[in-house]
């Protein structure tokens, strides 16, 4: 009797937990079949220029020679790159430079990012965002140093300081919504020859300031 009672009791118990474990069937599904979650978006930077080709833009030299100087640069795009050289004379002057039309909205980027290799003299870019002041255009312009060998340079807007003719001025933060060209400039203050190759110019959104390419 004993071991028929147990029995009982067994199929009694088996029963109650057989429906209990039915309905949750329909739970557990529900739950595997629960959307997952979208991946976040992939942030794609604003390129500004590759120099794939030599007609994707109309760069321009302007020399120190507007205002009495000596300088001289001179400015290619050959196999993919962007090429200024020349020579710096600081008396009477003190700079050149090579910009290009470049209209693009960068709301929401951090800054520009270059890959870049020089004869390790240190230049500027240089963002237009159509400020005027005192009648005259405010240059937005932020240091790129340059090695030897090539290395990703990034810039962040917030390094980006105004002047006009070289001299700082009180201007208005720079609008990244409404730039209209991009240059490169020399004004280092040393006399002498210089070479900057550029790969690609482009926006980023947070990282370091500077990385040398892996060899």
């Amino acid at each position: 009797m004993t071991g028929w009672r147990t029995t009982r009791l067994g199929a009694l118990r088996d029963a109650h937990i057989r429906p209990s474990l039915c309905s949750l069937v329909p739970f557990l599904l529900l739950l595997g079949a629960a959307p997952r979650p979208a991946p976040p978006p992939t942030l794609v930077p604003v390129t500004l220029f590759t120099f794939d080709r030599a007609d994707e833009a109309d760069w321009i030299v302007v020399n120190d020679g507007v205002m009495g100087g000596r300088s001289s640069g001179f400015v290619a795009v050959l196999d993919g790159t962007l090429r200024f050289t020349g020579t710096l004379v600081t008396q009477g002057g003190g700079f050149t430079s090579v910009r290009a039309r470049r209209e693009a909205d960068l709301s929401g980027e951090d800054g520009v990012e270059l890959r870049v290799r020089g004869s390790g003299r240190p230049f500027e870019v240089e963002l237009d965002d159509g400020t005027r002041g005192y009648g005259r255009t405010v240059s937005r312009r932020a240091p790129v140093a340059t090695t030897a060998e090539w290395a990703v340079v990034r810039v962040p807007f917030t390094a980006f300081r105004s002047s006009i003719f070289g001299r700082p001025v009180n201007a208005p933060p720079m609008d990244p919504s409404r730039i209209r060209s991009v240059g490169l400039y020399l004004l280092d203050g040393r006399d002498g020859p210089f070479r900057v190759e550029v790969d690609y110019l482009r926006t980023y959104r947070g990282g370091t300031a500077m990385r040398p390419e892996a060899p």
